[in-house]
Formats: C-alpha cells, structure tokens, sequence
C-alpha cells in the first residue's frame, strides 16, 4: 500500500491546510495511507500527527514570533509578510523518516517547520506544493511586481532594504544550495500560473515543475436552493446578495471592490460578508451590509456561498483561490480580476466574469453582467460542472496517486503535467 505523509505547519489554520487536510482525506477515500505531519495540530483526528517531545511543543508556540525577528530589523519595510526560515533545532525531518513514508509531500512549511537545510534530509522522493511563491524566492510569499527571484533576490522592495546582500539575498542562497543538494524533488503550481512562475526561477532549474489542482470535496459545497439558504440567513429575497470576504491585507484589492461598488449600475443589492471585519469598511458603501465576521466551517459557508448571487474576489495576486473555487462548487459565478490563477477557474462570461487587472470600472461591469444574468441560472450550472470535471476530489485525487507512483519508479521522471 501508498504510504504518503503531508506536512504542513498547521492543521487548521489558513487556506494552504485547508487544501492539504482535503488531499488528506481524498487519498484516505483511494486507500492510501496518508498521514499529516504538522507542527501545531488542533483537530481532534489520529491521522495528523507531531512532535511528542515537550521541548518541541513548547518551541512551535515560539515559532511565529520568533521566525519573524530578522525581519523586524528592517524598520522601513513595506510588509512583514516574508518568511525566514531561519530557527534551528526542530526534530520534523527525524520524525517524517521514522514514518517511513513513501512520499513525503511537503504544503506550506513555513514558521521554521521545514527549512531550506532540511530538504536534503529527507529520505522518501519530495512532493511540495507551491501554495504561494515562497518555494522559489527569496522569503516573500507574493512579489507582486518584482521579479528579482528569477536570477536571485537582492535589494528586496518588500523589505525596503536599500542594499543588495539584505535578508532575501541570504534566503535564496541558502535555498540554492539547498535545492542543489536535492535530486529527488518535484514543484507543484495549484494553479497554471505557479508553475509558470516557479519554471522562471533559478532555484527550480532542474527540477520537477508541474501543475495539479487543489481538490475540493464536491459533495460539502454543493447547490442547496437559494431561497433556502437566503432564508436561514435572513436575507431578503428580493435584493441581489454581493458577498466577499473582508480582508486587510493590500494584496486582497478592497480598495477597488469599495470604488467598483460606487459605479455598480444595479441598486437593488444588499452585501453579504465574511473574515475579519475592516474597519471603516461599512461606512464607504450605500448598499446594506451583512456582515458573518470570522468564518471557517464548511456548513456556514456553503450557506453563505447558496445565499449569494455572486461572489467577488478583487484579489491582486491570487494562486488557487478556495473562495472561488467553493463558490463555483456551490453553483455560484465570481466576479474577480485576470491574474494568477483565476482563469484556471473561471471561464469568462459562462461562469462568472474576468475583469481587466486594477480595472475597478470593468469589476463593476462584471458584477451587473452576472447579476443581469442569472435569471436562468446557466451560469451557476456551467459554474458547479468545471468544478465537478476539473477540481473535485475524487478527479484531482487520482492525479495525485499517478504523480506519486511515477516517482516512486523513476524519482526523475518529469511527468510534464
């Protein structure tokens, strides 16, 4: 039998261990034996698994802070969202081997969970998952415009460095070497435009680069009337709902969703959201708002996802979104813009609408084209079967299983997925 272990630092925290807990419980449902190594373990589940020793538990609590403390020396940073990867001293690798998996198929790592050193360590063929861009730069998780990780970070404009041999720059030295050292590795993109990006940089020069899917379990986010769902919420059925999902971080594009409303030609619209709630966010729009504050369980946010008659997600970097991805699943077309991975996604005007990047007038004409648009619904249907054909778990499972059992005869062979 398969024998997979999938690490990721947490296990119930944040999209990346939402799409690793999924593939978890796929390849349990193909007989797999996969288990989750984690650095911070919440559920109650005896398949994930972590460190026994009461220093290590007692070290992953000081992780996040202290994995972070490089990066406070840049007073004049852009962002904090830069990863490290710097604390010795963890047992992970020792602990994944003595499992003796298979497959050791790594998801987000970071948090000083594995670092760059311990690549080399591991004994089974190495999967990871690029749920983000950090595999391949130099600490930054999104460049947004940058582009210095193709040939090797310096002079990071996130960190605001002012000089070339700054913290990125030792980052990407340490993972070249790192990488060099690594023969039985394979990259994978969860969207098209990863892996194009990851192809670019020199860290993955001859290496396995491919692109497979996040699965999502067809069967939790589902269609369930939108009277229904409307109703448990109590929303009004004769208002078109607009829900997204509050966020601080620049990198979401609030800032264009808030001037996309202002220029929205359909008034009678009610707005519907979720996540941590944005101060002074309420007070930029017209239109009535609901607001659900922090949501992670799957029920609540099947309701929420039935309830809306579109979804927008004005993300300016974006990989493999779930909220995209769940709400198709629940038939209910996205409005977002066309970057990273949206368009894996979203077929534009047959299950929702890609807007022109930074384009806050073109997001608004996609919200009243969906909205002008679903009255027979062939948009929530075309939107639940590229789900159903593309991202279900049972499809993307079994892609999974073939990337596997390829290694495992070859650990060179590129499938060239």
């Amino acid at each position: 039998m398969l024998k997979v272990v999938i690490v990721n630092t947490y296990d119930l925290q944040g999209g990346a261990t939402r799409d690793a807990y999924r593939l978890h419980v796929a390849l349990l449902s193909e007989n797999v034996e996969s288990l989750m190594f984690v650095q911070n373990k919440k559920r109650n589940d005896f398949t994930i698994k972590k460190s026994d020793s009461l220093w290590q538990i007692f070290l992953s609590q000081l992780k996040p802070t202290l994995d972070t403390y490089p990066v406070k020396k840049y007073k004049n940073r852009l962002s904090s969202d830069f990863s490290p990867s710097w604390i010795p001293f963890s047992n992970a690798v020792k602990k994944i081997n003595a499992l003796n998996p298979d497959i050791v198929h790594l998801h987000w790592v970071c948090e000083s969970f594995i670092r760059p050193e311990d690549l080399s360590k591991i004994k089974a063929p190495v999967v990871w998952t690029m749920h983000d861009m950090w595999p391949f730069t130099g600490g930054c998780h999104y460049a947004g415009t940058c582009t210095k990780y193709k040939s090797g970070c310096q002079n990071c404009p996130l960190l605001n460095s002012g000089r070339d041999k700054d913290l990125s720059y030792r980052l990407y030295a340490r993972k070249k070497v790192a990488f060099d050292k690594v023969q039985n590795l394979t990259l994978v993109g969860s969207s098209k435009w990863m892996a194009d990006c990851a192809r670019e940089s020199s860290l993955s020069r001859g290496k396995n680069v491919v692109s497979l899917p996040n699965p999502i379990d067809t069967e939790r986010y589902k269609p369930i009337g939108k009277e229904v769902a409307k109703n448990s919420l109590n929303l009004s059925l004769d208002k078109k709902i607009v829900l997204f999902c509050e966020s601080k971080n620049p990198r979401k594009g609030y800032q264009y969703l808030s001037e996309a409303l202002k220029n929205v030609n359909t008034r009678e619209i009610e707005l519907l959201t979720f996540g941590g709630l944005v101060p002074g966010l309420k007070e930029t729009t017209e239109f009535k708002m609901h607001r659900m504050g922090e949501v992670s369980d799957d029920i609540t946010l099947q309701i929420l996802y039935n309830a809306a008659d579109v979804v927008v997600v004005p993300s300016l970097e974006e990989n493999l979104s779930n909220i995209i991805m769940e709400s198709l699943s629940c038939g209910t077309p996205v409005v977002a813009f066309d970057i990273g991975g949206n368009s894996d996604m979203i077929d534009h005007r047959l299950n929702g609408y890609l807007a022109k990047e930074m384009d806050a007038n073109d997001l608004a004409a996609g919200i009243d084209w969906v909205i002008s648009n679903t009255k027979d619904n062939n948009l929530g249907t075309n939107a639940r079967n590229k789900v159903l054909s593309t991202f279900d778990s049972k499809v993307v499972v079994k892609q999974y299983i073939a990337l596997y059992q390829s290694l495992l005869i070859d650990p060179g062979f590129n499938p060239g997925v």
